[in-house]
């Protein structure tokens, strides 16, 4: 890091403030000690399948794989008081195949954009890519930022780059991807969530991965957003939603996730409007899980249809 980006990262830090690293890492340690009872486990569990976005993103997807996808999106298990996931997160060219399906329901059809996952193309060529998205239906938009400009502290430039997405949304959500394990630090993860916040609008969302890389989301990285998350609503008002993605495979994970969001937020993000899992593996578990908690025996887990690969 040469002085130029030194001193951007310092002007940056002093504004937000550092992140106490050991200080996060004793918080998150503790949501595993959380002792949740039978009634509230059930509530817990129902709730994070409502906050799933069951994901495709292989070079193999076709439109019967999506149909597929959305059927399970739409109705996870058969029982009435299971809800439907959040939505359905698919390829640009994917997305009219998702709408069919689930068009006209509470599950949205997401698309993953920007050259997802490594933002290495022009932008033009990247925006094109939301356009395109938008125009056949998605919902939602999840776009990876410019890693490289932000860790050569050029943050105009990030910033430029998500205000143009933000415009060629349009009504659709925007969940930023930061790219966390790509950023280094905690230090870092903080800083990119306050470029994103300050640029997206109230609904949108901060995400922590793609999936494609080797660390994806952890109690720890979460907690340093959410965190931005409730200082940056405290100091503008403004309601930003949070998505860790990627590796958050069992209901037990995605319990303590919840933990953690409570204690931190509050109620008011407990709903699929502010907070989101991008962990499509996951959904089996939580179905097993509440089974067990209904009847006390355990499913094999073949009794559930696999879902789509998680991101």
């Amino acid at each position: 890091m040469n002085a130029g980006q030194s001193a951007s990262f310092r002007r940056l830090f002093d504004e937000i403030g550092p992140v106490d690293s050991v200080g996060i890492e004793e918080r998150v340690a503790k949501y595993a000690t959380r002792s949740i009872k039978k009634g509230a486990k059930l509530w817990g569990l129902y709730r994070a399948v409502s906050m799933l976005d069951l994901t495709t993103l292989e070079g193999k997807d076709t439109p019967g794989k999506i149909a597929s996808l959305c059927q399970k999106a739409l109705r996870p298990l058969d029982d009435p008081n299971v809800p439907s996931v959040a939505a359905v997160c698919v390829y640009p060219a994917m997305v009219r195949h998702a709408k069919k399906h689930v068009g006209g329901t509470a599950v949205k059809v997401a698309s993953v954009a920007m050259a997802f996952p490594s933002g290495q193309t022009p932008l033009k060529t990247r925006l094109a890519e939301v356009k395109a998205a938008v125009a056949a239906g998605a919902d939602e938009i999840d776009m990876v930022i410019n890693r490289g400009a932000f860790l050569a502290g050029e943050f105009a430039e990030v910033r430029d780059e998500i205000a143009a997405v933000v415009e060629e949304c349009g009504s659709a959500a925007l969940k930023v991807i930061l790219e966390v394990s790509e950023l280094e630090t905690y230090d870092n993860i903080r800083a990119a969530s306050f470029l994103a916040m300050e640029t997206i609008r109230a609904g949108d969302f901060i995400k922590t991965s793609t999936g494609k890389t080797s660390l994806n989301a952890t109690l720890g990285n979460n907690q340093v957003m959410i965190e931005a998350i409730r200082d940056f609503y405290l100091d503008t008002g403004i309601a930003i939603g949070m998505k860790p993605a990627g590796g958050i495979r069992t209901a037990k994970q995605a319990l303590q996730f919840l933990i953690a969001v409570k204690e931190t937020l509050g109620d008011e993000w407990l709903t699929n409007k502010r907070y989101r899992f991008g962990a499509s593996s996951l959904l089996n578990d939580l179905l097993r899980q509440i089974e067990k908690e209904k009847s006390g025996a355990y499913q094999a887990p073949y009794y559930f249809s696999d879902a789509a690969e998680s991101y």
